[in-house]
């Protein structure tokens, strides 16, 4: 990996303000970035058929640009800060070497003693207290070229607490031995905007201590320092917002750290050594967003560094899903090695410069999925993250293919793992706040969420669709009570394996008998029915971002809520699930049917998703998971609180625009008022004889205009959400859990009475 140039135009020279003991010191350019990584795929053969070919060529050109790193390279110079001294030497003189021309004060056998003050050769002077001709106590010495010192003396020698001040307005404030800073100070330079607050030693930096490098405070260091050098821990921000934590040595990176590119979208975690990765280490760069769920996708190598290069053993994970794993020589596979290709085939050989060799040293061609090179037959080309739960789905195949079956199934979702990958990582943060580690897991809720929105329940419900994929998803612990709960996580390959499961159940049927069933009826779902939809969020609990949170808050109550009043109304059934009709009787025995919220109101609200919208009584002996529940009671929430409601809910068509649409509408918005103010200015200016002056002020009014109405639908938007968040508090908190309570200490005192009676 090539050094990163150094930046062009260099940060401001930095001074200290200091004696002739203190050491220059820099700031060395930040280590390099990864050079674009080139998958090397051109060992394809030429003579293959053109089909072949042009597929080939449209695969090279995908992982071209997924494996881009996003290196802009005008954003490649990193910063480079050279703090240098510019500034005068200022020493402190000894007694012995100024003598005093005048003096005015208080005296003790001929020499000054108590408070005085006294003019000195050369022009300086100092006003404070004396002892027997020496400065000693409390004063102030100004020399004759600006530079001030007020404080503590003894025997002419600045000690204790002071201040420095230079002749530029540069100030040092704090512990002082010998005339030197030791101890405690703060220091600031005026002219460079440079400030330290720490410990010092001997006049040097040393200890702990913050120092800024410009006067917006946006480049600092906090950490430790030995003789005004960075060394040992600390962290860096740069101007440019990239930040590193970890350990240094001589103002250089050095030992374990991790470092951040902001603006390049890179990371780098493990070694250093001299300013560069050297050692294990982890870098990753992330892509930019290219689809709707503008959730990043990125590259990533964990292994070796030597010198800031890829070199040695390591394994670089493609955005795209390819993936290799072997030697490295200066940033490029060299080497014995294993590569993955995205759909599922795999080279295992020797790589020269990036590229696959055969046994011969030639270019090795890359087989298809149905001449698969693996160094064990039985082994899986998925990850451990994907690797699926579907033993028991294949008992429904003989014996003899179920390996073969097996592999088929991981070939497609290889195929779709960019895909796939994207959609947990868009449903795992639907109405989250943020994740401590950035880590995010799906919850059952979010899975439900999901399936609704490709319209999967439509043929099978949700209930029926949890017990199917209850074996993947069920935790050991599970008991009565979390049986479906909402909140139970499912990593990476439990929901890969959901979609294998429920693809078999609902379509394995209608399948003409193909030579890999699984593979196929995972492909019809993903390609028929998860890909076009997914992200399309819809309901009533994920539908605004804004609030999503807001509503989780009150998540847990209600589970209970639906636990409770599943195993009521279900009496001696096995499964306690609610099914609609029991929730129009928890709505009747908690009095929450008035004029607002009618019974018709509320069955439209609970036919909103079904696939037959207008018959109001279609679904109601259907059993209902605790998302659809949750739905119904915001949906109410919108009907119920009117005055908070900017939006009331729709009861003729769902919402369906996507949970990402919100941001794309407002840029809309924006454009539209754009153009109309330009369009409306146009009119006021169509003569031809109106000057070009004229419609440059025109212009200017039309965006000064554009400005205030997008400025006014920010303000309506904010209005809104803050409108919507009431809604939510005021119907929970005044009128379902109230409705609740009271009616469970109704039923509590009927059944009091009913046992004394």
């Amino acid at each position: 990996m090539s050094q990163v140039e150094e930046e062009a135009d260099k940060d401001k020279n930095l001074a200290t303000c200091s004696d002739n003991s203190e050491e220059q010191f820099s700031e060395v350019k930040e280590s390099p970035t990864e050079e674009e990584e080139q998958q090397g795929d051109e060992e394809r053969n030429s003579d293959r058929p053109q089909e072949e070919r042009e597929e080939q060529q449209e695969e090279k050109q995908q992982e071209e640009q997924e494996e881009e790193h996003g290196e802009d390279k005008e954003g490649q110079d990193e910063e480079r800060e050279e703090e240098e001294e510019d500034e005068e030497d200022f020493q402190l003189p000894a007694l012995l070497r100024i003598n005093i021309e005048k003096y005015e004060g208080e005296t003790k056998e001929e020499l000054p003693h108590g408070k005085g003050v006294a003019c000195f050769e050369g022009g300086h002077m100092f006003t404070g207290t004396f002892s027997k001709g020496l400065m000693d106590g409390h004063g102030v010495f100004t020399w004759s070229k600006g530079m001030k010192y007020e404080g503590e003396f003894v025997s002419n020698m600045p000690m204790g607490q002071g201040t420095y001040t230079w002749a530029n307005g540069s100030s040092y404030t704090g512990e002082i031995y010998n005339g030197k800073r030791h101890g405690t100070g703060s220091y600031t330079c005026i002219k460079y905007g440079v400030s330290y607050i720490g410990q010092w030693d001997q006049g040097k930096r040393h200890g702990q201590g913050v120092m800024f490098f410009n006067g917006s405070k946006t480049s600092w260091y906090k950490g430790e320092w030995v003789k005004n050098s960075r060394q040992g821990s600390g962290d860096r921000c740069f101007p440019s917002g990239n930040t590193y934590s970890g350990e240094w040595k001589n103002n250089l990176r050095h030992g374990e750290g991790t470092m951040k590119w902001m603006k390049l979208g890179q990371e780098y975690v493990g070694m250093w050594q001299n300013g560069v990765q050297h050692g294990l280490g982890t870098h990753v760069w992330i892509l930019r967003r290219t689809d709707i769920s503008q959730y990043s996708r990125n590259n990533r190598y964990t292994g070796d560094f030597v010198h800031g290069q890829r070199h040695g053993h390591g394994t670089f994970f493609y955005a795209g899903g390819a993936v290799y794993e072997g030697e490295w020589r200066n940033n490029k596979k060299h080497g014995k090695g294993k590569f993955t290709f995205k759909d599922g085939h795999v080279f295992e050989g020797q790589f020269v410069d990036d590229r696959m060799t055969n046994m011969n040293g030639n270019r090795a061609l890359t087989p298809l999925c149905g001449a698969v090179l693996l160094s064990r037959s039985g082994s899986s080309v998925l990850g451990p993250d994907m690797t699926l739960n579907i033993e028991r789905l294949l008992e429904n195949i003989p014996e003899k293919r179920r390996q073969n079956e097996l592999k088929q199934v991981e070939f497609a979702v290889l195929r779709n793992n960019a895909e796939l990958r994207s959609i947990y990582s868009f449903y795992s943060r639907l109405g989250s706040t943020g994740s401590p580690n950035n880590i995010f897991l799906l919850s059952r809720l979010q899975l439900w969420r999901l399936l609704k929105d490709c319209y999967i329940h439509h043929d099978i419900t949700l209930t029926e669709i949890d017990r199917l994929i209850s074996v993947v998803v069920c935790l050991p612990e599970d008991t009565e009570k979390n049986n479906h709960s909402p909140f139970t996580s499912i990593p990476l390959r439990g929901l890969l394996s959901c979609f294998v499961i429920i693809a078999y159940h609902i379509l394995s049927e209608d399948m003409d008998s193909p030579k890999y069933l699984l593979a196929a009826c995972l492909s019809k779902l993903l390609i028929e029915d998860i890909l076009p939809n997914a992200k399309r969020v819809k309901g009533f609990v994920f539908r605004l971002p804004d609030c999503s949170a807001t509503t989780m808050t009150y998540m847990k109550r209600c589970w209970e809520v639906y636990h409770i009043y599943g195993r009521l109304y279900a009496g001696s059934t096995d499964d306690k699930m609610m099914t609609y009709r029991h929730l129009l009787w928890l709505y009747r025995d908690l009095h929450l049917l008035d004029d607002k919220l009618t019974t018709v109101k509320l069955l439209k609200i609970i036919t909103l998703e079904s696939p037959e919208p207008n018959n109001l009584t279609s679904s109601l002996s259907l059993k209902i998971t605790f998302l659809e529940f949750f739905e119904v009671l915001l949906g109410s929430a919108e009907v119920k609180c009117p005055q908070f409601s900017q939006s009331p809910v729709d009861m003729e068509q769902p919402s369906s625009r996507s949970y990402t649409d919100n941001s794309d509408r407002s840029e809309l918005e924006s454009s539209s008022l754009l153009s109309e103010g330009e369009f409306t200015n146009s009119g006021e200016f169509s003569s031809t004889q109106e000057s070009s002056s004229s419609l440059q002020e025109g212009d200017s009014e039309a965006r000064r205009l554009s400005a205030e109405r997008r400025e006014e639908r920010q303000r309506q938007r904010q209005r809104e959400r803050e409108a919507k968040h009431q809604m939510i508090h005021q119907f929970f908190n005044d009128c379902f859990f109230p409705a609740v309570e009271h009616h469970q200490l109704i039923t509590k005192m009927m059944k009091e009475e009913g046992l004394s009676s």
